[in-house]
């Protein structure tokens, strides 16, 4: 006797079928209500009426990108942990601020080979006449600020020897959070700099995204703890069952040292991070280290997605230590609990302000249609656009994403390069001379409205001309894409495209 009943099973599809499409209509009316854009509302309302089955499990798994209660619940802790601060650092900070007008002005000096000015306060009619900074700091939660230092970190190796020399140096705190934690080797290493650190007295503490920090064993967890480390994961979303959603999940990558030092940009933990996966190849990515009060910033961020964690809140120094550097530098914290797009308007405003160039590395380029539609306007305004994107992707479906963009691109003048030295991870953008960007966030959709995001600009010619020259080396590894890249590529290909283009709303 076979144990697969084929009539019960005839009955139960009888029930099944219609349930699943009533619940697909309910799901797609949630869908057209909830989804952050109208592409989105269609995808998934189209995918929910005609193929429920498929479709519900994906839409209640990855989908349904905003969740009011949550999204009241992190704004009332953040809210939280502003009032507690709000004073002390408003009054810390107060000889740091710099109005944004007078930037852009103090670069140009710089590039016409004249000192810059020391005081930017004294001529704040000056420079930035097109109000470049105000929109970005209109955009960020934390003030714009001078006194700052910055030092670029260009792969793994350079990224943490800088990053554990710092932890080595610690004397009273260390605050790390990371998207992916790993129990391997690169993992065991920033383990045991903690515990030795801990064994000294300094106050650590660990904070993960549990869906990108998965596989970390409860050993590696529990021996943090046993040494005095205090360590949580970030859910999503309250409960059991926010901690294996997709949505809402913690990109950022932080690591902060004693209020003084921090580290921010697209490395997280794993050996692969150093190029020790052979199936992915040599790894190309960036960092940087900022010291000033912008770490302020850095720390206030991690603070808030630590309370949020833990319903804690300690006791960090708030007192920030001019660099003799004095670069400006800004922190934009983005993410779904935002009144705004936060993340989406950033690069947007990068592209509309840009004169020259706008050049932006990033290992997944789906943008959507408001962002493409700016890229597309600035070249046409004569600005040289260039969107790196490897050739080589750790994700089948973003690996035919840039594909689906090139014909457009092609016709107005956006150049895409593809990288061809490895897997490129780095998240950047750089700003005609005056302004560059290190970032956790990609450039798609996921980044731009439903992870929690960092991004440190920086307003400095200097520091820009660092980043342009990186980006130069990077493009010599580079090939820019032709119209044969489309043209002599299979139907298949060609399809995968097409469809990856169709559901890029909901990647």
């Amino acid at each position: 006797m076979s144990w697969f009943n084929t009539d019960l099973f005839l009955h139960a599809l009888t029930f099944i079928v219609p349930a699943a499409h009533v619940i697909g209509l309910l799901s797609a009316f949630d869908a057209v209500m909830h989804a952050r854009t109208p592409q989105g509302s269609a995808a998934w309302a189209l995918a929910l009426l005609a193929f429920p089955l498929l479709a519900l499990p994906l839409y209640w798994l990855f989908g349904r990108s905003r969740y009011i209660d949550y999204v009241e619940a992190i704004r009332e802790i953040e809210g939280r942990v502003e009032d507690e601060l709000a004073d002390s650092r408003n009054n810390m900070l107060r000889d740091f601020l710099l109005p944004p007008h007078d930037q852009r002005h103090q670069n140009q000096q710089q590039r016409d080979g004249q000192p810059a000015r020391r005081d930017p306060r004294a001529e704040i009619a000056k420079g930035d006449e097109r109000g470049e900074l105000e929109g970005f700091q209109a955009l960020a939660k934390f003030p714009l600020t001078r006194g700052n230092g910055a030092r670029l970190l260009i792969n793994g190796k350079e990224t943490f020897d800088a990053m554990f020399a710092a932890i080595d140096a610690a004397e009273s705190y260390v605050l790390v959070q990371f998207y992916i934690l790993r129990d391997d080797a690169l993992g065991a290493r920033l383990q045991q700099a903690l515990l030795a650190k801990a064994r000294q007295g300094v106050r650590a503490f660990v904070l993960f995204d549990d869906v990108g920090s998965f596989g970390l064993s409860r050993r590696y967890r529990r021996e943090l703890e046993e040494g005095g480390i205090a360590v949580s994961g970030f859910h999503g979303q309250k409960g059991w069952f926010g901690r294996f959603r997709i949505n809402f999940r913690n990109h950022r990558k932080i690591v902060v040292v004693d209020g003084r030092v921090g580290f921010v940009g697209g490395f997280n933990v794993g050996d692969e991070y150093l190029g020790g996966d052979p199936e992915i190849g040599a790894w190309r990515d960036t960092h940087v280290r900022v010291e000033g009060p912008v770490v302020q910033a850095l720390q206030l961020s991690f603070l808030k997605d630590w309370h949020f964690s833990t319903d804690e809140m300690p006791a960090l120094d708030w007192n920030p230590v001019k660099c003799a550097e004095d670069r400006v530098a800004l922190v934009l914290a983005s993410g779904p609990n935002d009144r705004l797009e936060t993340c989406s308007l950033l690069f947007a405003h990068a592209i509309a302000s840009a004169e020259r160039r706008i050049w932006i590395a990033t290992p997944y380029f789906v943008p959507d249609a408001g962002v493409f539609s700016a890229l597309k306007i600035a070249a046409l305004r004569g600005v040289d656009v260039r969107v790196l994107v490897p050739r080589r992707s750790d994700n089948l479906l973003f690996r035919f994403a840039p594909y689906a963009y090139l014909p457009d691109a092609r016709e107005v003048g956006v150049n895409i390069y593809f990288y061809e030295a490895g897997f490129m991870h780095q998240k950047v953008f750089l700003i005609d001379d005056d302004y560059a960007a290190i970032s956790s966030a990609n450039f798609d959709n996921r980044s731009f409205r439903l992870n929690f995001e960092i991004t440190a600009l920086l307003a400095d010619y200097a520091f820009a001309q660092d980043v342009a020259a990186m980006l130069k080396r990077d493009f010599t590894r580079a090939t820019r894409a032709q119209g044969t890249e489309w043209h002599n590529r299979s139907f298949f290909f060609r399809l995968a495209v097409r469809i990856t283009r169709l559901f890029a709303p909901v990647l």
